[in-house]
């Protein structure tokens, strides 16, 4: 039996939204999907890519995916790779998939000169966190994930002055 690991193209779209459905099932979250094909189809494939993802067949069939964009570590003056999400067909777990998935973005990370793969990983999946920490993965347990979104995003945002660019640019304007 053949894994295989592909980049994504925009016919896979419905796959994809497929995939993360499927995760956010898994980890009990069914209803917090929202994205749509649409959505998915303009920022991975449009003009100006905001993710990459990977697509890993078995035996020709759809197995799983990585979906991965850049970050930057100030610290390291160096780029790096957010892995956001990773997963595998919970009845096609056990054969190496998720491993050749996880080995793909990190040479995507090395061929890239990033100096880091990070990921999030929920506290109850042990068998994720199992997985992870057999490939070497880190646990920073001292940090904290902060997010700020919705309509909490938009109070934060409420105010703010336009940045320096746009002030010139509307002082130049006639």
């Amino acid at each position: 039996m053949a894994t295989t690991i592909r980049p994504a193209t925009a016919a896979d779209v419905p796959r994809i939204l497929g995939f993360i459905r499927a995760l956010a099932a898994y980890e009990r979250a069914p209803d917090a999907v929202v994205a749509t094909e649409e959505g998915l189809l303009h920022d991975g494939f449009g003009p100006h890519p905001y993710y990459e993802c990977l697509i890993a067949e078995y035996d020709g069939k759809p197995a799983g995916f990585a979906l991965y964009f850049y970050n930057y570590s100030t610290w390291m003056g160096r780029p790096g790779i957010y892995l956001e999400d990773l997963f595998v067909q919970p009845e096609l777990r056990g054969h190496g998939i998720g491993k050749a998935l996880l080995q793909r973005v990190a040479a995507v990370a090395v061929e890239k000169g990033c100096e880091r793969l990070q990921w999030e990983v929920l506290d109850w999946n042990t068998p994720a966190i199992d997985f992870y920490a057999a490939m070497g993965a880190e646990f920073l347990d001292e940090w904290r994930n902060v997010r700020v979104g919705g309509e909490a995003l938009k109070r934060l945002a409420d105010g703010v002055e336009p940045i320096a660019a746009e002030v010139q640019s509307a002082e130049a304007a006639p």
